[in-house]
């Protein structure tokens, strides 16, 4: 997921960062790595101190994703402090940095993750990445892939299940209650 989440940020770093007067262009690619790696550590930190359901609401699309939603609020604040720390950059530099780039960069994730037609990213993916690639996530992940193909959830044919199998038949059996009733025989 690293390296799908460091091909947003240079898609959305031109005006923020490489434009940006208040950035030497010797330092671009350098702030556009770190932007990557707060945006990961700051997801991986919320997870960790208890915030799944800000994340889950982030996900789900519950929350607007702009600089009022406390996902973005953290993540932007971790970033402009990282920015100002490693790069001596001003307050004002990287908090303008960050603000504008961290809403464009979720919002393009959560919209990727989401969109059915678009295999780049798959919340199984940014689950495991969020939790370390170990977890309890991850956990979860592998238990219902395992016996979710006993039990012929595999929806699309490619071999495992996952999320996209549960809502292809959460859409086909009636929600969740239809998914439960497929895995328990009921």
């Amino acid at each position: 997921m690293f390296e799908q989440l460091t091909q947003l940020v240079q898609q959305y770093g031109g005006s923020s960062v490489v434009n940006n007067a208040a950035i030497p262009n010797e330092q671009n690619e350098a702030v556009l790595n770190e932007t990557s790696s707060s945006i990961l550590s700051g997801l991986q930190k919320i997870a960790s101190e208890g915030g799944v359901e800000q994340l889950a609401g982030l996900f789900q699309g519950n929350s607007p994703i702009d600089n009022s939603n406390p996902v973005v609020q953290q993540l932007t604040q971790q970033l402009t402090g990282n920015l100002g720390e490693k790069f001596g950059l001003s307050t004002e530099a990287s908090s303008n940095v960050a603000s504008s780039m961290i809403p464009q960069i979720l919002g393009s994730l959560v919209g990727k993750a989401k969109d059915p037609n678009d295999s780049s990213f798959q919340i199984s993916d940014i689950i495991n990445a969020i939790s370390g690639n170990g977890g309890q996530a991850s956990g979860i992940m592998e238990t219902i892939n395992k016996y979710g193909m006993q039990f012929g959830l595999d929806q699309n044919a490619d071999g495992k299940v996952d999320i996209s199998d549960a809502m292809e038949l959460g859409n086909k059996s009636g929600g969740i209650g239809g998914l439960l009733g497929k895995l328990f025989g009921k």
